[in-house]
């Protein structure tokens, strides 16, 4: 391929970013496509859910459309996902099963999956869970992108039988996310939607520290927390934060808090875009522990790795404002350099581009055979 690329997302959201950490990474790394010249068309599945609860409706990065069904999908876009340079099927899509059989069938020229969940998918096909992708299915895709980097890359082409994973990390908007001078308000936050494994580390790494620490002020924005959570008083509550919000909110903290769902620390290398976008606001960041973290931001350097709630108190009652500083500059250093949206949109139209040459070259090798 050469010059600009016409490609073609099938996501579970680019519209409404309630509930979900898919919009913000699907956004970040169009933009990024859109930058650099490409074309996009994300086609998203028309729910009530997401329909009601839109933030960008109307994108002015990308061309986005809705479909109803299955049908229509295949139906009214059959030509522009034939058309494409490149088709990309997300994770948690509706009924991503038939959607993925639909869309092959179709023969586009580059057929790939975009798993935002990577960890959570390879724990659900372990036990026999296909909700949006089958084992069967893996194969069929030129190149298998992934959230989670490492050795997951090696199991999906290992023991998933994936043509080519490829990492593909979540990123941040540069030009969107970025300090906004706003005075300190909260010396801890958090912001994540309810989650039942991670329940248990945010009452050990905010929750009780908050407990410990009456003086403080914290802060947990996210939406679906059951009324069972019982929140400090000195915990302030937001029930949901549109991303347009999300550089004030970091920027008001002192620290923020990184949780990590249960199949990502398992699995390692995966990296939440919350930390990209933290530190792109210059807001220091505590964060659970899992394998890869240290090697994406050092520990004492870029990051401050918490264990226990007592780590946590030692962190927000004794560490001194020069390296408090020193910390959130290598982490934002780090950031942007590597994880923007740009940065990420070069990485695949590169992994794109390289795909085809090697399929081109397969597609010489069998003409010289057959001649």
């Amino acid at each position: 391929m050469t010059g600009p690329l016409d490609i073609v997302f099938i996501g579970l959201s680019l519209s409404s970013s309630w509930g979900n950490g898919h919009a913000t990474t699907f956004r970040a790394l169009i933009r990024g496509l859109n930058e650099m010249g490409h074309r996009v068309l994300f086609l998203e599945r028309d729910v009530p859910w997401y329909a009601s609860q839109r933030d960008l409706p109307e994108p002015d990065f990308c061309h986005l459309h809705y479909y109803s069904s299955v049908g229509e999908l295949t139906g009214s876009f059959a030509g522009a996902i034939r058309a494409a340079d490149a088709v990309i099927i997300g994770s948690y899509v509706p009924e991503g099963v038939t959607v993925i059989d639909a869309v092959a069938a179709l023969s586009p020229k580059r057929l790939c999956f975009y798993d935002i969940d990577t960890p959570v998918t390879l724990a659900k096909l372990d036990r026999g869970d296909e909700e949006y992708i089958g084992l069967r299915q893996i194969p069929v895709f030129d190149a298998y992108f992934s959230f989670s980097g490492g050795e997951v890359l090696t199991r999906l082409e290992r023991d998933y039988h994936a043509r080519r994973a490829i990492d593909l990390y979540c990123s941040v908007d540069a030009e969107r996310y970025g300090n906004t001078g706003e005075a300190s308000r909260w010396d801890l936050g958090y912001l994540g939607t309810y989650s039942l494994d991670r329940q248990p580390t945010l009452e050990r790494l905010l929750i009780e520290p908050a407990r410990a620490l009456p003086h403080l002020r914290f802060v947990v924005a996210g939406p679906q927390y059951p009324d069972t959570v019982d929140w400090p008083e000195n915990v302030e509550r937001i029930e949901h934060l549109p991303p347009r919000d999300h550089p004030s909110f970091y920027s008001r903290q002192r620290f923020t808090l990184n949780v990590t769902r249960a199949d990502m620390i398992a699995a390692g290398w995966s990296p939440s875009v919350r930390l990209f976008e933290a530190a792109a606001c210059g807001t220091p960041i505590i964060s659970d522990d899992w394998r890869g973290l240290d090697e994406l931001l050092p520990d004492g350097e870029a990051i401050c790795i918490a264990r226990s709630t007592a780590d946590v108190i030692t962190v927000l009652t004794g560490m001194d404002e020069p390296n408090r500083t020193a910390i959130s500059k290598a982490a934002h250093a780090r950031v942007m350099q590597t994880h923007t949206g740009v940065a990420r949109a070069r990485h695949l139209a590169l992994a794109l581009d390289r795909l085809a040459a090697t399929q081109s070259a397969r597609a010489d090798m069998r003409d010289e055979i057959s001649v």
